[in-house]
């Protein structure tokens, strides 16, 4: 833990106790000089005083935690790279806005967002009054998964209810052995009374449940993983109403359509804590050294399936490495982002063409590595890899994406995927940025478009609207 100053975050522990600078200090141990000069920023916080305030109030550590301000200084660079506010606000402002007030920077980042989204709303009026039905439905519904991506992502992507829940149940079921769907199908019909019946190939819905003659309909064509993530979620659906009901009641989404996708999205979560116990994946996952295709081999589940579970293993007694899960279509477009780490990406700038998501696809069903860093001087390892999903005969289409597993470089160590990367040398690096329109990097040789507030650059082979742009003279 390097030198933290967090004076005013003290100050606010202490004034949402209502303690005076003598109580406080009586209560985890120190003198009032000492804790006087914490409030001030005269002295740092350090590792003992924090634990004295975990024992003394229960204090979250996380509160404390530098990849909490990492977090809010990449939200806070992003809400505030708007062209609309006028000049440009430095990292070393940022960094003291987030350590010193994080409560006033998630304000800021909070306004922004109803901001932006205020925009959303009165474009797809325009668009209703106009009828443009095209550029309605192009605005609305990127709506409702951002809500529900800020919910997870403020919770580190770990849902402490549904995953001991999961666990307990995943230890009743199949107390030293795997969670499979034979397992599962007898849960159903025992503790729910629901008969599962497996389609006939032509339907491509994954599961359907027929509340009235109490059926539970599954595809085909799933595979045993498959069909036990899908068997897994509705048993979430049917045995944890009222824990579902409470976190997406507790989170304050604004519609009807919102609160539906959070609660598949929990249910969801659930079915792979089931199917991947915490404990039992935690200890496998140490054993293989994150070996994704091994972990897929002992719990029999796909490479997406595993990359998710992985990124949500933020139990505070038993924390694995704290990753960022990403998939992407040929296009850029983002179709799922999970974080458990401090790596975001812009929510308006598209995503880097230097970050090896990408070069996956010219290497399908291979791992790629990549030693990469950040505009602010973070690094991370990054590992990436296809996935396809086809439904159906020789004619029909297949679907593939890319998805990418990525991890503070502190962390290499620990995986498998280190090997033969050279992340003690800044020099072999990948510079990455969180996308055009909010990344520092001004002359990167991939540079689709300006920062938003900066002008254009002179220099014709840099210019956006030359047919010589980026070549060489």
């Amino acid at each position: 833990m390097k030198k933290a100053f967090m004076g005013v975050r003290l100050k606010r522990l202490r004034e949402e106790r209502r303690l005076t600078q003598q109580a406080l200090a009586s209560a985890i141990g120190i003198s009032l000089s000492y804790l006087n000069q914490l409030e001030n920023n005269q002295r740092p916080l350090t590792i003992a005083v924090l634990l004295k305030l975990n024992a003394a109030f229960g204090v979250d550590v996380q509160l404390f935690s530098e990849d909490d301000e990492a977090r809010l200084v990449a939200d806070l660079r992003e809400a505030l790279s708007d062209p609309e506010i006028g000049g440009t606000i430095s990292s070393a402002e940022l960094r003291e806005l987030a350590t010193n007030m994080p409560a006033l920077g998630r304000a800021l980042v909070s306004i922004n967002r109803r901001y932006r989204q205020a925009i959303e709303q009165s474009a797809a009026l325009a668009a209703r009054l106009g009828e443009d039905r095209q550029a309605e439905t192009a605005i609305l519904p990127s709506t409702a998964y951002e809500e529900v991506r800020d919910f997870f992502y403020a919770r580190h992507n770990y849902i402490a209810e549904l995953d001991e829940a999961a666990e307990r149940l995943a230890q009743q079921l199949a107390p030293s052995d795997a969670v499979t769907p034979v397992v599962l199908t007898d849960h159903l019909r025992a503790k729910f009374d629901v008969t599962v019946l497996i389609g006939n190939g032509a339907d491509d819905v994954h599961r359907r449940y027929d509340p009235q003659n109490r059926t539970l309909h599954l595809s085909r064509r799933l595979e045993p993983g498959q069909r036990a993530f899908q068997l897994a979620t509705q048993i979430a659906m049917l045995g944890l109403d009222r824990e579902l009901s409470a976190l997406v009641d507790g989170a304050g989404f604004a519609n009807q359509e919102t609160r539906g996708l959070a609660r598949i999205g929990l249910a969801n979560y659930f079915a792979g804590a089931l199917i991947m116990p915490y404990g039992r994946f935690l200890a496998e996952v140490k054993t293989q050294r994150y070996d994704i295709d091994m972990l897929g081999e002992v719990f029999g589940v796909g490479f997406e399936t595993i990359c998710h579970r992985l990124s949500t293993l933020q139990r505070p007694s038993a924390r694995g490495v704290p990753f960022f899960f990403i998939r992407v279509d040929r296009a850029g477009n983002i179709s799922k982002r999970q974080s458990a780490t401090d790596f975001h990406f812009s929510r308006i700038g598209g995503t880097c063409p230097l970050w090896n998501v990408y070069e996956a696809f010219a290497s399908p069903g291979r791992i790629v590595t990549q030693f990469a860093r950040m505009p602010d001087e973070r690094a991370y390892l990054w590992i990436a890899r296809t996935v396809s999903h086809r439904s159906g005969g020789y004619e029909s289409l297949s679907k593939t994406f890319a998805v990418a597993l990525g991890c503070d470089i502190r962390h290499a160590g620990e995986l498998v995927y280190s090997r033969g990367l050279d992340v003690h040398d800044p020099a072999s690096a990948v510079p990455i940025g969180m996308g055009c329109k909010v990344c520092q990097r001004i002359h990167c040789p991939q540079r689709a478009f300006p920062p938003v507030g900066r002008s254009l650059m002179i220099d014709e082979r840099q210019s956006f609207f030359s047919p010589y742009a980026a070549s060489k003279p």
